[in-house]
């Protein structure tokens, strides 16, 4: 594919993606805001615990898989079957021993209720057997619209299921009732538009290969998963479940803001690599291009949340709520810095490098979980948990540049220096909107005003001193935009 076909092909893919990711994000916000009044800090407590099992189980049920089809140039149809049968026969397997086990969990954490609502949502790991692979196909054709209707119809239709349930009374059972209607409306939408079928084909040559390069994925997401589930777990044994469920929403905001500014970009951009990996010096133009675009949106968007957090809690959740404002504001920070974290990964995955990609997670996860066990025995303290994530994130941030100088050629320093702007306009901007809490005005006139200010200075300090990423977003727009016309 020639540079000039490829950017356009991945422009509009990224608008797709970013549409889809804020769609989605917008009625997902919605729903919790809705049922975080419903329901009780106590079950959003039952139900981190419930996900972490969840996290892990469909890392081992992709197991790496679907990285592996869209990174892999010459995937087939008997290909995408043979993975879809490997995922479906460890989905089975997870699924009975996660079953049976699921009364020894219930009383580890003595919460007997869950029992039941934990084994209607591991249901979900032979949904997403299916799901992963159609994902695949569409991330391989860069065409995001059919991600966007399915997740957009999927956040809708679960979102409806799961506030019903919870007028209905229905309490943890509601949490359970929209997870598991999100994965099924968003299987089933999919299904509609790829047209490919599992075929009872079962390659065992493609298998060994695709499983060569998945394994590797397949370790490091679970030990991503357990890392971020860890303090989840220790968390609500050591703790409370409604301490839990103050820092499991303090985190799944911010958690999901970043989902929609960075997670826009890092899909599209492991397609546009791996369409591109003998070419390094794309690669690198494509890496610094996703580093400095999603830094440029994710900073000021965290910021500003963590200076408008305290009056938004209250108005969106309610004062039941308030605790969870300083884990949100520090997780605040711990997402400002996803996009230098995921695309340097995604890179490696788009080179397809996994070995370096599970060499970093296991170097990252010894430090996180030394910290984490610090913090949580020792320490004793929740804010300790919440910034011992900080202090890992910052120093992630090096871990996961550094195969890079190699790989690409694209060396810390350089992407640091690609990141400053972002960082220092929005500290500028930030210091602006923290004034306007001094004028004692109302809680929303506060949250408007803040955002306002915060958005005037940061956008026109960056377009005073000429910022290359938002002129590169102003003129991509506008060129969007010119041929959607045409």
């Amino acid at each position: 594919m020639r540079a000039g076909e490829l950017k356009s092909v991945t422009i509009r893919s990224l608008f797709w993606k970013l549409f889809e990711q804020g769609g989605s994000s917008v009625v997902t916000l919605l729903v919790q805001v809705v049922m975080a009044r419903l329901l009780a800090p106590s079950e959003f407590g039952v139900l981190a615990i419930m996900l972490v099992f969840v996290n892990v189980g469909n890392v081992i049920v992709q197991s790496g898989l679907n990285t592996a089809i869209i990174q892999a140039p010459d995937a087939t149809e008997e290909d995408f079957s043979t993975v879809f049968w490997m995922s479906l026969a460890l989905s089975v397997a997870l699924y009975g021993a996660l079953f049976l086990a699921a009364p020894a969990i219930a009383a580890f954490y003595a919460i007997p209720s869950a029992v039941a609502p934990l084994r209607v949502l591991l249901l979900v790991f032979v949904v997403n057997a299916y799901n992963a692979v159609q994902e695949a196909i569409v991330a391989r054709e860069l065409d995001f619209r059919k991600t966007f209707r399915a997740t957009v119809s999927a956040v809708l239709v679960s979102g409806t299921v799961g506030i019903a349930v919870a007028l209905a009374g229905g309490g943890l059972w509601a949490l359970v009732a929209q997870q598991l209607a999100q994965q099924l409306c968003k299987c089933l939408v999919l299904a509609l538009q790829v047209p490919w079928k599992p075929r009872a084909v079962f390659r065992p040559d493609r298998a060994r290969h695709f499983f060569s390069f998945g394994w590797k994925l397949l370790a490091s997401g679970m030990l991503e998963q357990a890392y971020q589930g860890l303090s989840d777990l220790l968390i609500g044994k050591v703790f409370t479940t409604s301490q839990l469920g103050f820092v499991s929403q303090g985190k799944r905001y911010p958690s999901a803001l970043g989902t929609l500014l960075d997670g826009a970009i890092q899909p599209v951009m492991l397609s546009a690599t791996s369409r591109v990996q003998d070419d390094r010096a794309m690669v690198k133009r494509l890496a610094r291009r996703a580093l400095k675009t999603g830094t440029f949106l994710v900073v000021p968007a965290m910021v500003l949340f963590a200076v408008v957090a305290e009056p938004l809690v209250t108005v969106l959740l309610g004062e039941a709520w308030v605790p969870c404002v300083p884990f949100l504001q520090m997780y605040c920070l711990v997402y400002a810095l996803l996009p230098i974290q995921s695309t340097n990964l995604q890179v490696l995955n788009g080179m397809g490098r996994s070995d370096l990609f599970l060499r970093l997670e296991l170097i990252k996860k010894a430090l996180g979980v030394s910290v984490i066990l610090f913090t949580t025995f020792v320490l004793r303290d929740l804010y300790a948990i919440v910034g011992g994530y900080i202090v890992v994130a910052v120093l992630s941030t090096f871990i996961n540049a550094s195969p890079n100088r190699e790989v690409i050629g694209y060396r810390y320093s350089e992407q640091v220096r690609d990141i400053c702007p972002a960082f220092l306009l929005a500290a500028l901007a930030a210091a602006a909107a923290w004034g306007v809490s001094a004028l004692g005005l109302g809680e929303l006139p506060q949250i408007a005003l803040q955002v306002v200010v915060m958005a005037v200075v940061y956008l026109g300090a960056a377009r005073l001193l000429r910022v290359e990423e938002l002129e590169y977003l102003l003129s991509t727009a506008r060129g969007v935009l010119g041929r959607e016309r045409r």
